[in-house]
């Protein structure tokens, strides 16, 4: 008796460049359309948005439904030389004339494996550091946001943020996304199966 086809168990991971003129990172590697996958995961592309609060508060809300068990933010960093994995972001507005949540903590600190990450994009050739300061752009907000938006409970999504240096080609931006979030996708746990009818 045919079924129709099996549920996907695999767990999601959210994938979105912030900036929308960031284009380096593309998820679509061929003629098919569909999207790269991590073993063992899948990927949600997420578009970016000039618009940070809507951003901050979509990507939030994936998470809270269930839409998807994790989260990789990419951009640019402003500093040379690495690609840098952002451990940290702090409480401040956008514009950063002051703090955004004043009853948030000062620092939310990321989820992701920074130190398993950073080894793996070194095993892939790519020069990287786990950064703990905080860039001031709409990167670090959005990071802050979500971070801050998680409810309490002992199993947090994990939530990580890769920049890539302005001269880093393409090519290179491509292999540290999918080195992150091929790290990301290990430590995820297959989605429950649906009770039977």
């Amino acid at each position: 008796m045919d079924t129709g086809p099996r549920p996907d168990r695999r767990p999601a991971i959210a994938i979105c460049a912030w900036d929308p003129g960031f284009t380096a990172w593309d998820p679509v590697e061929d003629l098919s359309g569909d999207p790269w996958n991590p073993v063992g995961a899948r990927t949600l592309p997420v578009p970016g948005s000039a618009e940070a609060d809507a951003l901050a508060t979509e990507l939030s809300a994936l998470l809270a439904r269930g839409d998807c068990s994790a989260l990789l933010l990419v951009g640019r960093t402003s500093h040379a030389g690495a690609f840098r994995l952002q451990m940290r972001a702090e409480n401040r507005r956008l514009d950063q004339s002051e703090r955004l949540d004043h009853t948030g903590p000062g620092v939310a600190r990321a989820t992701a494996p920074a130190a398993e990450i950073v080894r793996d994009l070194a095993d892939a050739g790519l020069t990287a550091m786990a950064a703990s300061d905080a860039e001031e752009d709409a990167g670090s907000y959005i990071l802050y946001r979500i971070l801050n938006d998680l409810p309490d409970g002992p199993a947090s999504p994990a939530i990580g943020l890769i920049r890539a240096p302005a001269d880093a080609p393409n090519a290179k931006v491509q292999a540290a996304v999918k080195t992150a979030a091929s790290v990301i996708a290990r430590h995820l746990a297959p989605l429950p199966r649906p009770n039977a009818a």
